[in-house]
């Protein structure tokens, strides 16, 4: 039994339902102390696990990547916050642009770009009006991860058609956002200042662009 040591505790609620409903019977109809194997609940239940991992592989991808930023001073920082009165929604945050990660429906996760406009987003990146489009973006819409309950009763997320774990959707929309979310002026100031070096050690040894 040693493999299964390392189980989140969640993993044997159900267990513990089925001991009640063994112990107490006509209580389980009473009181439905079978309810933790009704699909809704478990898609639910899937939905904000997932959406807890996926905030983990964000928390840390962040923490790696600002550890490169030298306190900001290289290039700004990304941001995590929590989306008020939700269970496990969250926003990610750079340089007035804003990925966020929401459950939209029942078994429906929404990942979301958007620049933010001050006038009209909360700092906890909640909607209180209009906001701008976001250009330089690849997504026309908000992308989304969907809920399928699997022959005995396992929850499996789907993207475009195909199975997905946390860490490779973490990654990649995480990816996307850094790119999109980049400081553009110090990016063609970078660029400038690159050119004139090669200029510089162009001529140096007797060639030029």
């Amino acid at each position: 039994m040693a493999q299964y040591r390392d189980r989140i505790p969640e993993d044997e609620n159900w267990v513990h339902e089925l001991a009640k409903a063994d112990v107490h019977p006509e209580a389980e109809k009473l009181l439905q102390l079978g309810r933790g194997l009704d699909p809704q609940q478990i898609i639910e239940e899937s939905t904000i696990r997932f959406l807890s991992e996926l905030r983990d592989r964000f928390s840390y991808y962040t923490r790696l990547f600002n550890g490169y930023s030298d306190g900001g001073v290289r290039f700004t920082e990304v941001k995590i916050y929590s989306v008020a009165q939700t269970p496990a929604d969250f926003m990610v945050f750079r340089n007035q642009i804003k990925l966020v990660i929401s459950n939209s429906a029942q078994g429906v996760i929404q990942i979301g770009f958007d620049r933010h406009d001050r006038s009209t987003y909360a700092v906890d990146g909640r909607n209180t009006g209009a906001s701008g489009e976001v250009p330089s973006l690849g997504f026309t819409k908000a992308e989304e991860l969907l809920a399928q309950i699997g022959p005995f009763r396992s929850i499996h997320w789907v993207y475009q058609g195909e199975q997905v774990q946390p860490e490779e959707v973490a990654r990649y929309f995480f990816a996307e956002f850094v790119r999109a979310s980049r400081d553009q002026k110090k990016s063609k100031l970078g660029n400038q200042l690159l050119v004139e070096q090669i200029k510089s050690l162009l001529k140096e040894k007797g060639l030029d662009l």
